[in-house]
């Protein structure tokens, strides 16, 4: 069975994108070369890797992209500051945003 990941990408104007994938390297040369990249992404420069964490398998690593899509940028900021481990990544979010599973 493949590990799924999440990741977060900042593009040339700063903006956040977080995904997740099965290959990192693959999806980020997707969102580079490729229409299979996000929508989102196209045309925003050169897309700069920020945060890229193993979550296991893809119901855990959706849960956790869906936590993190619904934060507001500077918390994302703080994140990717932190560079919490997969094991610990839940419990900063939670002391650090108050999320509820």
């Amino acid at each position: 069975m493949t590990g799924w990941y999440l990741y977060i990408v900042r593009t040339q104007n700063g903006s956040l994108y977080t995904g997740v994938t099965t290959d990192i390297s693959r999806r980020l040369d997707e969102h580079r070369n490729s229409k299979k990249g996000a929508k989102f992404l196209r045309s925003k420069g050169p897309l700069q890797l920020v945060y890229h964490q193993p979550m296991g398998n893809r119901a855990h690593a959706q849960k956790m992209e869906y936590h993190i899509k619904q934060l507001p940028k500077h918390q994302k900021e703080r994140l990717i500051l932190a560079q919490p481990n997969p094991q610990d990544l839940w419990a900063w979010l939670e002391s650090e945003f108050k999320l509820m599973p």
